[in-house]
C-alpha cells in the first residue's frame, strides 16, 4: 500500500512539549471526497484545530484505536462483500504527526466497524456488524497485527426490521480488562467475554455470558464511570441509554431513559455515548432527525440520570465525538456536513456552548486524542 503523505502544516516543534496540545486523529468513510485518516492538531487552550497531515491510500478508516503508549495507530477498513473487511496497523512519529503503514489483516467478517486493543498492546479486537462477528488478533512487538486467531460469530436476531441476524457493533474492555463486552444490536446483547492475553484464543463465555437490554432498543457503544460501578449503553434504534450497575460479570438495570427531548416525533438512530473525566456528566449523540448531543447529569450516589438538555451539532449525522481529557471541551463528528464542531463544556451544568467555526473534512465519523 502506498501511503501518501500530504503536510499542510510546517511543523517545527514537538508537540509533546506542549502540554496543552494533542493531536487529533480523525476517521472517514472514503467513497467520497475523503482521502484516508486526518490527523491535526488540537489546542486544549483554546480549542483550535489546525491541520498536520493525511494518510491516504486507506479504504473507509471508520474507527481507530490508538496504543497506551501513543506509537501505534490501528484502523478497520469498513468493507463488505467484494472487498473483504480488514484491519490495518500503523506506527505513529510524534515528532512530524506522521503515520507509516506497518500491515493490515483480513477480519473474517464484513464492515468492520469498531476496534479496540488492551492497554499492553498485545491483542486486538474488531467488531464485525454485518458479519455479526468478532475477531481477535495478536500484535507483535514491532506493532504489526498477527494472524487472526479468533472468530466469534454471534447467532439469532431481535424483534425490530433491523434485527433481522446478529451485528455486533462494539468491542470494549472493562476498566480492570479482565473482560470485553461486545454489544450486538441485533440481540439486544452485551456478550461478555472473559479476556486471557496469555492464552492462543484470549476470548472465552463464562457463566454470566451476557446481558439483555429491552426488545427492539439495539445496543451500540457503551462507556464505564470513571470511579463507580456504573456503565452505560447507548441503544440506537430505540435511542435511549440504558443504566447498569456490575460487579464482576453480574450487570443490574438501573434505569432506562430517552436521550431525546419529551414530545420528540421524529427518526432515531442514536449512535456514541462518553462520561466526562471527573464522571459527574454523560454525553450521547442522536443521528436520524434529532442530530443532537443529550446530556445527562449522573447522580453520584446511585449512578442514575437526569436530562439536563439537548444541544444541536451545529451539523448533520453526528457519529462518534470525544472529550478532552481535562473535561474542558467536546468534539463532535458531523458525518454528512463533513465538519467537526468543538463545544466548550460548563463544569457546573455539563451543558455546551458551541465555539469556534466548523472544521471541515470529508466524512468524518471517528474522533481520538493524543497528547
Amino acid at each position: 500500500m502506498k501511503l501518501f503523505l500530504t503536510l499542510t502544516l510546517a511543523i517545527t516543534t514537538n508537540f509533546s512539549l506542549f502540554a496543552q496540545d494533542y493531536f487529533l486523529f480523525t476517521g472517514t468513510y472514503t467513497k467520497g471526497q475523503s482521502k484516508g485518516i486526518y490527523i491535526n492538531k488540537f489546542n486544549g487552550k483554546t480549542g483550535a484545530i489546525t491541520p498536520v497531515s493525511i494518510t491516504s491510500g486507506v479504504e473507509n478508516p471508520s474507527y481507530l484505536a490508538i496504543s497506551a503508549n501513543g506509537k501505534f495507530v490501528y484502523t478497520v477498513n469498513e468493507n463488505g462483500g467484494d472487498k473483504p473487511g480488514e484491519v490495518s496497523s500503523f506506527s505513529f512519529d510524534r515528532t512530524k504527526g506522521v503515520l507509516t503503514f506497518i500491515n493490515k489483516q483480513q477480519t473474517s467478517g464484513d464492515h468492520p466497524c469498531y476496534v479496540s486493543v488492551d492497554r499492553s498492546n498485545k491483542w486486538l479486537f474488531a467488531a464485525n456488524y454485518s458479519g455479526g462477528s468478532l475477531s481477535a488478533f495478536p500484535i507483535e512487538a514491532d506493532g504489526s497485527i498477527g494472524p487472526l486467531a479468533q472468530l466469534i460469530k454471534h447467532s439469532g436476531k431481535g424483534s425490530d426490521a433491523r434485527q433481522e441476524k446478529p451485528h455486533v457493533h462494539s468491542t470494549n474492555f472493562t476498566p480492570d480488562q479482565q473482560y470485553l463486552l461486545a454489544p450486538d444490536l441485533g440481540l439486544d446483547k452485551v456478550m461478555i467475554y472473559k479476556f486471557t492475553p496469555s492464552a492462543k484464543q484470549p476470548l472465552s463465555l463464562g457463566a454470566d455470558s451476557f446481558f439483555s437490554t429491552k426488545s427492539g432498543s439495539g445496543p451500540r457503544h457503551l462507556s464505564f464511570h470513571p470511579s463507580k460501578p456504573w456503565v452505560y449503553v447507548i441503544e440506537e434504534l430505540s435511542g435511549t441509554v440504558s443504566a447498569w450497575t456490575y460487579k464482576g460479570t453480574k450487570f443490574t438495570p438501573l434505569q432506562n431513559i430517552s436521550s431525546h427531548p419529551a414530545g420528540f416525533q421524529g427518526g432515531k438512530g442514536s449512535a456514541d455515548i462518553h462520561t466526562s473525566p471527573d464522571g459527574k456528566f454523560l454525553y450521547a449523540t442522536n443521528r436520524g432527525d434529532a442530530n443532537s448531543i443529550a446530556v445527562f447529569a449522573i447522580d453520584s450516589k446511585s449512578g442514575k440520570l437526569t436530562l439536563k438538555g439537548v444541544q444541536s451539532t451545529e451539523g448533520t449525522h453526528p457519529r462518534n465525538f470525544t472529550i478532552d481529557p481535562s473535561g474542558q471541551f467536546l468534539l463532535v463528528a458531523n458525518r454528512d456536513s463533513s465538519n467537526i464542531v468543538v463545544f466548550s463544556i460548563n463544569r457546573q451544568t455539563g451543558l455546551l456552548t458551541l465555539i469556534g467555526k466548523p472544521f471541515s473534512i470529508p466524512d468524518p465519523v471517528f474522533l481520538g486524542l493524543l497528547k
